[in-house]
């Protein structure tokens, strides 16, 4: 016999409706437990029950911000848990009575036919990456903002002002020493020299995180062959590892870039076929990672005689710059999913060639074949 167990997970509660093959049986029904330790102990005192009287028990629950420390507390009591694609199951989301009873019902009922699209969960590892990866975000958008404000000043005072001039210690130290020459900007100059101090202390907690990432991934072999790519940093390493995790997930090179968002949206309907912008669903920052991975990949001086490099300059001069560079990052992710797959490194010689753009005859040859 087996249990279905739907849970609608919030911060202080949590709804569960539970059924069962046979609707003889009296666990059809709706029980809220908080989301304390009284609670969760009432909540796994009841699956161990179920688990002593011979059930199965599967429970189902949307993705949120605690359904990690969820799914790990049911499934120490014998649980087996399905963590919900929100994106991909718009039945709650879309039914005309929302309510925390009638969501935990409509997840059990999906959860029996076998009909919930599944939501992969990161390991601990992989989530403390993303944590310092978002914190670097952050302070380098800080650091960034601080730097406008005092570009702004120096605008407005009417000096002189390079967008390199803050880029580096010695830099800004020079341009703090011009202010405090001048009487008439004292308060100008104390106000720039505070800002100083914010910029320095925000860089070296980067300078922290960069050390700990770094450690963290020192044995990492995704990392290790992502830095193969010509033109790949740490950072774009770190963050593609961290938001791939696991590439066997992706059964084709296809499939991983469905993953990033860089693919089209497609409506096919009847004879008619709409190709659209791409979808931009998965996270945003492997998208982000691919894109600086082209940059990167293009500030290099020998990448200019690869395909891909020569495609995005046809590309760019027929489509524009955004799309021939988002096109690029497409097929960086299809080439990292071979290369991960495959478990080989990079290998330059192979991007090497003469990119010849098909005409629209060749098009239509090839999408029939």
């Amino acid at each position: 016999m087996t249990v279905w167990i739907g849970v609608d997970l919030h911060k202080t509660q949590f709804t569960v409706h539970a059924r069962t093959e046979s609707r003889a049986e009296t666990l059809d029904q709706i029980i809220q437990y908080p989301t304390t330790e009284e609670g969760y102990g009432n909540f796994l005192k009841r699956i161990r029950n179920l688990r002593t009287r011979g059930y199965d028990v599967k429970i189902g629950v949307e993705s949120t911000g605690n359904t990690r420390f969820f799914k790990s507390q049911v499934e120490k009591a014998g649980a087996k848990v399905t963590v919900i694609n929100t994106l991909k199951f718009k039945v709650i989301n879309e039914s005309a009575k929302k309510t925390d009873k009638h969501d935990a019902s409509t997840i059990s009922e999906f959860l029996e036919k076998d009909m919930l699209p599944e939501s992969h969960v990161c390991s601990q590892e992989t989530e403390n990456l993303r944590r310092l990866l978002k914190s670097r975000e952050r302070l380098v958008r800080s650091i960034v903002g601080q730097k406008n404000e005092v570009h702004a000043l120096l605008v407005s005072m009417g000096l002189s002002d390079e967008l390199r001039s803050l880029q580096s210690k010695k830099g800004r130290q020079k341009v703090l020493d011009a202010l405090l020459s001048r009487s008439d900007l004292e308060l100008e100059a104390q106000s720039v020299k505070l800002m100083f101090q914010i910029i320095d202390q925000m860089a070296e907690s980067v300078k922290v995180i960069e050390k700990r990432l770094a450690e963290l991934t020192k044995d990492d072999e995704m990392v290790s062959r992502l830095m193969t790519i010509r033109g790949c940093g740490k950072i774009t390493a770190w963050t593609i590892r961290a938001y791939t995790e696991d590439i066997s997930r992706f059964a084709s090179a296809k499939k991983y870039a469905a993953f990033c968002g860089l693919v089209p949206w497609v409506q096919d309907s009847n004879e008619t076929v709409h190709h659209g912008k791409i979808t931009k669903r998965g996270p945003q920052e492997l998208r982000t990672a691919f894109v600086q991975l082209v940059l990167g990949i293009r500030r290099c001086k020998d990448t200019s005689s690869w395909r891909i490099m020569q495609r995005l300059d046809y590309m760019k001069r027929n489509k524009g710059s955004g799309k021939s560079i988002v096109a690029a990052a497409r097929k960086m992710a299809e080439i990292t999913w071979a290369l991960l797959t495959e478990r080989q490194d990079f290998d330059a010689k192979k991007m090497m060639g003469e990119y010849k753009p098909m005409n629209l005859v060749d098009q239509a040859l090839a999408a029939i074949n």
